[in-house]
């Protein structure tokens, strides 16, 4: 622009047109970065309301049992939740492992599906026998041969079902028999249950965790579109700064 205001002045051009050649320059200028900031905040507002509209159904969800969540304690609301224990018969031979025992479980249960989660705890002495260790290591050093500590047998647990009925069986190898817990959930637990992802497939993990991508995103444009479409953005900075400060001191308050 410096050097087109010069050839005019060079070719005697008079002021007053090399002021108005400069303002019309000036205002193209504005009017382009106008249409770029507006360009900006269509795409910015239609895609925030694409994504609340993909999270809005799982953020009620997430929401209401979040809520009672915090508010548990308070609010009371009857989880009502039915418990019932039973022993189930191992057939002769017993499964020999962990995947053989989840395959028949499945089968003697009547699920529609392997287990949602399998824990093995390998076998360790007794806790009893642990508190008298440091007691009787005196007296074993005096013997010629010490007693073995007794062990507890290894340990399969197998969790089965979905949020609103969860059936867990338990089993301590060598044993004849599976401890079988069946536990069916009313609404509010259900819904607990689905906040929590309990007994929910993988499929459900990653769509939760779209969700978690949604308001992240949500968060970013949402500040965005405030410092875009709003001139007073101090009192932005001033309420976003105190939202910061107030998240940030309760969490290192309880560190």
């Amino acid at each position: 622009m410096d050097n087109a205001i010069q050839s005019h002045l060079d070719s005697g051009v008079a002021a007053p047109d090399v002021i108005a050649y400069t303002s019309s320059i000036s205002i193209e200028a504005r009017k382009r970065s106008q249409q770029r900031r507006s360009t900006s905040v269509q795409w910015i507002r239609k895609t925030h309301g694409w994504f609340g509209l993909w999270g809005a159904i799982l953020g009620l969800i997430f929401g209401t049992a979040g809520i009672w969540l915090n508010h548990r304690a308070v609010l009371k609301m009857p989880m009502a939740q039915q418990r019932i224990n039973a022993q189930l018969a191992l057939p002769e031979p017993a499964p020999a492992t962990a995947e053989e025992m989840a395959a028949w479980l499945q089968e003697a249960l009547g699920q529609s599906g392997p287990p949602n989660s399998t824990r093995t705890e390998p076998a360790k002495p007794v806790a009893w026998t642990e508190k008298g260790k440091r007691a009787s290591a005196v007296d074993a050093a005096d013997t010629a041969a010490p007693a073995k500590p007794l062990m507890q047998p290894e340990r399969w647990i197998f969790n089965f079902g979905g949020p609103d009925a969860i059936v867990q069986a338990d089993y301590w190898r060598g044993n004849r028999s599976v401890g079988v817990t069946t536990t069916s959930n009313g609404f509010v637990a259900t819904l607990a249950n689905l906040h929590k992802g309990v007994g929910m497939p993988v499929a459900w993990i990653l769509l939760v965790d779209t969700l978690a991508g949604s308001l992240i995103f949500l968060s970013i444009s949402g500040v965005a579109l405030w410092m875009l479409t709003h001139r007073r953005r101090r009192v932005g900075l001033v309420i976003f700064g105190t939202s910061v400060a107030l998240t940030l001191g309760l969490v290192v308050a309880q560190l």
